[in-house]
């Protein structure tokens, strides 16, 4: 099944209205200037900063020593509440690498996914109200931040992430002019209209079904907001450099639905392919690293 984008009319008009909140945001932000983490390799200092409705966030901001003006990257989380841990997933030698909690955890805060603790419904009744706006708008706060890092090159920034982390990856790539490249992987919102459109049995995405079974024209109002995060919609405004994957075993990010957002993308692109699941692949190491050296490094 082949998915085309739809866009809304005023999709740039809402994202343009979006990234300048974020972009007018102070920018304050505080590091421990310690090592809190014990990665060979890598010097980890955690982060706090000011997110676009005034509330701390944490994360961390990991670098090899001496470090000075090196390319870097935004470590975008998957779906949950918990703080992803700088591992091979999250660092890559010769890089900088931030990432943070949404939620205002701690830097290295773990929790599983529990439907209740889930968060795919708050404000889904508009556009302007969904969380994923307010947490866009972080992301490109911390985008901000790994910007004004000594360590970090302010023209080699780039953004990574699998699932969630991948959507709002190719978001920032649409919308965010400090990132230059992108790996994202298996992203999730992709052809999310039609998914809702044929029933959705699986959590976390079934979070949303369930709303809009309870309130008044539920489908209507939930097609409507999803409709300017699709990743297939935005990936039709990321022109930078992108490297999309997908699990040929995917039952969240169907391969087809990652295949549409690569085929909307319009400038510069690579489709991987991984022979698994919904999961982290040992390859996707040196695959991505290897595209933000090439976009990053010698282009």
């Amino acid at each position: 099944m082949s998915y085309e984008p739809d866009l809304p009319e005023d999709l740039d008009a809402f994202w343009a209205e979006t990234c300048e909140t974020a972009r007018m945001a102070p920018l304050d932000f505080r590091r421990s200037l310690s090592n809190d983490f014990d990665l060979p390799g890598f010097l980890v200092e955690t982060i706090e900063f000011r997110g676009v409705e005034g509330r701390s966030l944490s994360g961390w901001l990991a670098y090899p020593q001496g470090a000075r003006r090196m390319p870097g990257f935004v470590w975008v989380p998957p779906y949950g509440r918990e703080s992803l841990l700088p591992n091979a997933y999250g660092v890559r030698e010769g890089f900088v690498s931030l990432s943070f909690n949404f939620f205002g955890h701690g830097a290295f805060h773990q929790e599983k996914y529990e439907p209740r603790r889930g968060y795919f419904s708050q404000g889904a009744e508009s556009p302007e109200t969904w969380i994923f706006r307010t947490m866009f708008q972080n992301a490109f706060i911390a985008c901000r931040v790994l910007e004004a890092q000594t360590e970090v090159d302010e023209d080699r920034i780039g953004a990574m992430g699998m699932s969630q982390g991948a959507g709002i990856s190719i978001w920032l790539g649409a919308f965010c002019p400090i990132v230059r490249a992108v790996c994202a992987d298996m992203p999730f919102l992709s052809a999310i209209q039609s998914l809702l459109r044929h029933g959705v049995y699986r959590y976390p995405l079934k979070e949303l079904s369930d709303f809009a079974e309870r309130i008044p024209l539920g489908l209507e109002r939930v097609l409507h907001t999803v409709s300017y995060f699709d990743t297939v919609n935005i990936a039709t405004r990321c022109r930078r450099p992108t490297q999309v994957s997908l699990g040929l075993k995917d039952p969240a990010v169907r391969p087809e639905n990652a295949r549409a957002v690569h085929a909307a993308l319009p400038a510069t692109k690579s489709l991987v392919e991984y022979p698994g699941g919904h999961d982290w692949d040992p390859a996707m190491v040196a695959n991505n690293r290897t595209w933000l050296i090439e976009y990053l490094v010698t282009s």
